[in-house]
């Protein structure tokens, strides 16, 4: 049995003290009830209740939630999880929108960075204080800047739909800082390794892809997924708009990615040399496929395969390219350093950046020159050369 009393409440709304009976002995409590919206199907009243042991805990309650919803900031309680939200965001919002390998890298950075340390706290108790703590734990526990931000990006955007919508009010993201990130010195090939380099690559069967990364500065990627279509031999370009990728997954299987890192395809001007390099790799193909008969299987069309028309594996792109560069005494270089070689060289041998980021496929030029800003020795005496020379001709009245 219950007894109520109802009391206008200021700040709209209405409290009514309640009385119950349990077992015998009677507890009274002040519960209010204020309306919050309206269901957009049924166009009924959606009401909120709180309750409290006094009216006036109650009241604070409901004029606060008053004031809420005068400003359009007041949420509904939603007792789902960061852990359940993440998982919802992936498959409802993600799985159809990104590409396989970014969904892959997504699911990943959840998995070890995110839920472990939020996964069990509702979402609309998260705040940016939290995970300011989890970027700075990240730091000190030594993991990059790099990484940092990956899961800073995931969590923005995940907490980006979840506001609009209606589940959050705020995205808490943006009441955290970032660490100051750190860029890695890159380490291009010097002058003197070039032709080092490629003396030692002779005789590899990866000797000419090898060497178009080098000279057309491509993504380890965007190399082995170059199909014969994108290749002009007589306008000397080749169009970069795919790339062979790998899932992540363990055995994870190879497939033709259908754009570049940037999502836009880019033409590349190739320096003779290259376009050497390009024709010896179509003559040995030709070799192979005659030698291989009914075995030979090259789909996709690709450039750069073994004797059967297979396109290589990455990890022994990777493998035997250390190899190389170890026998040049660089066993620190990656493939990718090819690609900074290539930029350098451009940069050194006076083209502009705009120029430097078509050749990149940067999204900006302010980008490329964040990453190249530290140029070689010899570019720095070669522009302080140029200084000199200028104030020299004004001083001769030249």
């Amino acid at each position: 049995m219950a007894r109520k009393g109802t009391r206008s409440a200021q700040g709209g709304g209405t409290i009514r003290k309640k009385t119950v009976t349990r077992s015998g002995t009677e507890y009274t409590y002040w519960e209010a009830r204020i309306t919050v919206g309206r269901d957009p199907g049924t166009g009924k009243q959606i009401q909120r209740s709180f309750s409290g042991k006094t009216q006036k805990e109650v009241r604070e309650k409901l004029q606060a939630a008053a004031v809420e919803i005068s400003r359009g900031t007041y949420q509904t309680p939603n007792k789902i999880t960061v852990s359940a939200w993440m998982e919802e965001w992936l498959t409802t919002f993600c799985a159809n929108k990104v590409k396989p390998l970014t969904l892959q890298s997504y699911a990943a950075i959840i998995k070890n960075h995110i839920v472990p340390a939020l996964g069990a706290v509702e979402l609309q108790a998260v705040r940016g204080a939290q995970i300011q703590r989890l970027y700075n734990s990240m730091t000190r526990a030594g993991l990059s800047g790099k990484t940092v931000k990956n899961v800073s990006a995931v969590l923005h955007k995940a907490f980006s739909v979840a506001l609009k919508q209606g589940i959050i009010a705020a995205n808490p993201c943006d009441a955290a800082e970032l660490p100051k990130a750190e860029h890695k010195e890159i380490c291009p090939l010097a002058d003197s390794e070039i032709p080092r380099f490629l003396a030692a690559i002779d005789g590899s069967p990866m000797r000419n892809a090898y060497a178009l990364c080098l000279f057309a500065g491509l993504r380890e990627g965007e190399c082995l997924g170059l199909s014969w279509k994108q290749v002009d031999f007589e306008r000397g370009r080749i169009t970069v708009s795919q790339q062979l990728q790998r899932e992540k997954a363990k055995g994870g299987r190879y497939y033709i990615a259908p754009s570049t890192k940037s999502g836009k395809p880019r033409t590349v001007e190739l320096p003779p040399i290259a376009l050497e390099y390009l024709r010896a790799e179509r003559v040995k193909q030709i070799e192979n496929r005659l030698k291989a008969g009914p075995i030979w299987s090259n789909p996709d069309d690709l450039v750069f395969t073994d004797e059967s028309g297979t396109h290589y594996a990455t990890h022994t792109f990777y493998k035997r390219f250390k190899a190389i560069a170890a026998s040049i005494g660089r066993p620190d270089a990656r493939p990718h350093d090819l690609r900074h070689t290539a930029a350098t060289v451009a940069i050194a041998s006076g083209a502009d950046v705009k120029s430097v980021q078509e050749l990149l496929g940067h999204a900006t030029a302010s980008f490329t020159l964040n990453v190249y800003a530290h140029t070689s020795e010899k570019m720095m005496k070669d522009t302080a050369a140029r200084v000199q020379n200028y104030y020299d001709s004004m001083a001769s009245g030249g």
